[in-house]
Order: C-alpha cells, then structure tokens, then sequence
C-alpha cells in the first residue's frame, strides 16, 4: 500500500507542480481527493500521469456552500496543497487561519512561482522565469548560442513539485512530535535555486565560468554527447582516471595522448578529436562496442525508447495505466512497497462518494447539486 498509507491529502485542482508533488505523495500511498471546478465535469481530465492515483470532487469555491463543502473535507484532512496566487484563498474563505481551531494538525502546503512574500509574489510567471531568476537558464548552454532552456523540469518539477513533497512530510515529521501542522511555503525559485547550490559555490571560487566550457556542462571532452554515424548520440562522463582510460581505448585512442585531463586549453582539440572517431560508428554499434566496459557511457535514448531499455524493463520501472506507459512510482521500499498507481479519474467522478464518506446526507448532497455547489458525473461513472 506503500509507506504513505493512511495520509489524508486534499489538493485543490491546479496544474504542473501542484500536481507533480500530490501525484508523488499518491503513489506512495496517500490518500489524495483532488477538488476540481463543477464545469470540468464532463471534460477530459487532462495530464494522463500527473492525476493519476487520486479521486476527484467536483466544487465550486466561489460558491459560498461550496465553500463550506470543501471546509468540511479539509477539517478531516493531514494536508491540504494549493497552488494559487499569494491570498487567493484568504479570499475564498479557506485561507489558513480559517483552520488554526478546526484542524489544527494541518499542514497547509503552499505552490507557488515566487513565494507568499516579496515583490514578486503576485507577479505572473512560468517555470521558465523562475528557472531564469534562479541563475538555472543562464548557467546552460554552449558558447555563442546562448542560453538553453532545460524545459520545465527545473523548477516546476524538481524545484516545484518535488520540493513539495519534502516540505509536506517534514511538516508532518514535526507534527509527529509537536501535534501542530503548520504552513509550508513552497516557492519554485527557491527550489529551482537549491538545485543551483554547488554552482554558486563553484562560481564564487572561479571554478565555474562561461556556460558549455566547465567540467560539468559539455565543456569537458570527457562529459558530453557525441553524434554517432547514424544521427543519434552518446553520452560519456568518463570524469576519474580509470573511466577515461576505459574511454579513450575503447574509442580505439592512446590515453598517452589525452594526458593532462584538466587542462581546459586542450579541451576543444580533443573534443573535435572525439567526435571524429564517434562519428565513424552508429549509436548501437557503440553500444555493443562499449557493453561490458566500466566507461561511464550511455546511448541518448529518446521518450520511446526509454521505457524498452533492458535495465528499466528489468526493474519494472515503467507501467502500462490505462494504455499509457508511464514512469512507475519511486523510490523503491523494501517494507512497504507503492501500489500500482490507479489511471485518471473522471473528474468529479468521487463527488458523491467522498462526501458520503464525510458525513454529508444523499438529500444534502443532492441540494448541493441542483445549487450548483458541487457538481459530478452521472452515478454509473462514480468511482
């Protein structure tokens, strides 16, 4: 059932990271009820992967006996996420102080682009301008192209999404020793920053200059790709000694001849010098080529090869849900492993059911419906 069972988890519909971390809380066993909007009833549930593994209640939070319904479900929930603009929910009447009394045990975890304070916190924005305010987007690229963007898994995913999940369950770790949940700030370009840590560091000694010339971000000969004869590539990051021996001599070159690894001023030779012999082969050949050769290599697999590769097929680290493969839950748990993650429900398919389970009479659940407070697919869709 995995080591998050028995978690209560309310997400107030949104999209991207809010998702990304209520999907990775549900895959490992928590209970997530996903609140979306009456007037998507009917609708396609959208991102086939990130609603995966939860119900979903359709109601209306302007509607002031909406909001009462979702008040009632958040009272009997450990951990509310919304990913609204800074006072948007003070406005609907389900800000945090409305639950300091009700549930105080609630952590109340906030997803936004820039924080709950500061100037920019009411400012629009995407995962691109966080990434760029962060100093992600400006430290990537090769020289004289300029910046590359590493689409949206930066901030919205790893700084976003995931950052989520960590703050939610230390929360909850705190909670276990204090009885009190609290407010979790969840900004995108404070995690998008985070991720950054170890390049400010290298930065402010010298040891990191101009994007795609360090040891690190395809400056290196030894840490690149390289296309193969075929149009595909390879990957190599051969960065300790014995790794670049293995490389050197089973790209079919003399080590002798690449001494000196360090010296970035012999850096561009030698990569050209690569490439060259790269070039000569396809991608599979290099791959047979290299099996069994401890080199640091890989072949740069697209989207749909990724989920046939051996290794992934041998730890199952992909399903089929619905039709769709798709990344199967992580991490791994040897006590309490994750449950197959259920597909996409139908949204506000769990309407009358979730509410039925919090206390709310068929009649005053039927009220609620011809009020327009709630809405939910007909009863032969029902999860």
């Amino acid at each position: 059932m995995g080591p998050l069972h028995g978690l209560k988890v309310i997400e107030l519909g949104g999209q991207g990271p809010g998702p990304f971390g209520a999907m990775f809380l549900a895959d490992l066993g928590a209970e997530v009820i996903r609140i979306d909007r009456p007037a998507e009833v009917g609708k396609a549930a959208g991102d086939p992967v990130l609603r995966r593994g939860r119900r979903s209640v359709a109601v209306d939070l302007k509607h002031p006996r909406g909001v009462a319904v979702a008040k009632a479900l958040i009272d009997r929930t450990d951990v509310l996420i919304e990913g609204y603009r800074p006072g948007v929910t003070e406005r609907l009447g389900l800000g945090p102080d409305v639950f300091t009394t009700s549930n105080p045990r609630l952590v109340y975890a906030r997803m936004t682009g820039w924080g709950q304070d500061g100037p920019l916190a009411r400012v629009a924005g995407h995962d691109v301008n966080y990434s760029a305010l962060a100093g992600v987007i400006g430290a990537i690229g090769r020289p004289g192209t300029g910046p590359v963007i590493p689409i949206n898994l930066i901030a919205d995913f790893g700084g976003g999404g995931m950052l989520l999940a960590v703050g939610v369950l230390a929360a909850l770790h705190s909670r276990a020793h204090t009885g009190k949940g609290q407010v979790v700030d969840v900004a995108m370009v404070d995690g998008a920053a985070a991720l950054l840590g170890s390049f400010y560091a290298a930065a402010a000694m010298g040891l990191w200059t101009e994007p795609g010339t360090n040891p690190l971000d395809g400056g290196a000969y030894f840490y690149d790709t390289y296309e193969t004869a075929d149009g595909g590539h390879v990957a190599f990051g051969a960065i300790e000694p014995q790794f670049h021996r293995a490389m050197l001599e089973t790209l079919g070159l003399d080590p002798a001849d690449f001494a000196g690894q360090e010296d970035r001023t012999r850096w561009p030779a030698r990569k050209k010098q690569i490439a060259d012999v790269v070039r000569r082969r396809t991608r599979d050949e290099w791959v047979a080529r290299f099996d069994g050769v401890d080199a640091c290599f890989s072949p740069v697999l697209t989207l749909a090869e990724v989920p046939r590769h051996p290794h992934h097929v041998a730890r199952g680290g992909f399903v089929e849900i619905d039709g769709l493969v798709q990344p199967a839950p992580a991490p791994r748990f040897g006590g309490t492993p994750a449950a197959r993650p259920a597909g996409v429900a139908p949204t506000g398919g769990a309407t009358r059911q979730v509410l039925a389970e919090h206390g709310f009479a068929d009649a005053d659940i039927e009220q609620l419906l011809a009020s327009g407070a709630i809405g939910a697919t007909p009863r032969k869709d029902s999860l």
